[in-house]
């Protein structure tokens, strides 16, 4: 074996939690594996005798990418701001609760989307992968106080949102999505409301194309309302595919073969709190395609 096969086996047993540090970070699949491949590429161009601790080298530069690529959004983000990029798998059986365990819902992604980048770094690092604020405060330039009140700052804010924690039973999410897809079918206002949380909430995206299309709904019966309006007519003419939506219950709808939307839903205490529609036709032929790559 030569030095860079050597170089290659060692990054790929640390590639899994590479790409859970840039997922964390940027909210987008594409994103991070574009940042872990860039790992890769510096890590190839670097003298790695003179690294003292791979996994905390690897760690630092994915996240540092990460910085920049958080930073270089936000300063070209224009009104339309996209729900995070969900990763979807097969609903397919006992293992999957693993996967659950493993995932980072997409309400807690939507609230990281309002943090600043150093905020957001500061939080998952220290919070998500226990680096200590001596090694975070380099990446974000300032002392380990200053990355200690960041990560502070960015708790309180996550906190405040009081993201949903969902139900661990994957068997019981699905009993409750697909009794409100039954309800949609059936037109039962009644049965839509008896699923939903009272503050539940709707958040569809649909592409830069469609911006007026975009929206975030509010309460069980506003929810209600915009399912009946989208769902009930639609439902007879498209299919829906189980999966799961980062870790949780979740559907392709495709028409005719062709994704058209994902949909992820959070499931807490039986009732469904967040329902989040990505129907945006670029991102879904993407994520569409990572999983037939994956099967």
């Amino acid at each position: 074996m030569d030095d860079r096969d050597w170089l290659a086996r060692q990054f790929e047993a640390h590639r899994s939690r590479l790409r859970a540090v840039a997922y964390r970070m940027l909210g987008s699949s594409t994103d991070a594996d574009d940042a872990v491949q860039e790992t890769w590429l510096r890590l190839s161009r670097t003298d790695v005798d003179a690294v003292d601790n791979l996994a905390g080298w690897l760690t630092t530069v994915v996240a540092r990418v990460s910085l920049d690529t958080l930073r270089s959004r936000r300063s070209r983000r224009e009104d339309y701001v996209a729900l995070p990029e969900p990763i979807v798998t097969i609903e397919n059986g006992p293992e999957d609760e693993a996967v659950l365990a493993d995932s980072v819902g997409l309400a807690l992604l939507v609230v990281l989307d309002t943090l600043t980048p150093a905020e957001r770094l500061s939080f998952v690092l220290h919070d998500m992968f226990d680096l200590p604020f001596e090694e975070i405060a380099s990446m974000v330039g300032r002392t380990p106080a200053a990355a200690r009140q960041l990560a502070s700052r960015a708790r309180r804010r996550v906190k405040g949102a009081e993201v949903p924690a969902a139900d661990p039973d994957l068997a019981r999410q699905r009993e409750v999505v697909d009794a409100f897809f039954s309800a949609a079918r059936g037109g039962d206002f009644g049965a839509l409301v008896a699923v939903l949380d009272p503050g539940v909430v709707l958040r569809i995206d649909a592409g830069t194309r469609l911006p007026a299309a975009s929206m975030a709904i509010r309460g069980a019966d506003a929810v209600a309302r915009q399912a009946l309006t989208g769902l009930t007519s639609l439902l007879p003419k498209v299919q829906l595919q189980p999966t799961l939506v980062n870790g949780a219950a979740g559907v392709i709808v495709t028409r005719r073969g062709r994704p058209v939307t994902v949909i992820g839903f959070t499931v807490a205490e039986g009732k469904i709190v967040e329902i989040d529609s990505v129907a945006d036709p670029e991102r879904v032929r993407r994520i569409a395609a990572a999983l037939q790559h994956d099967e």
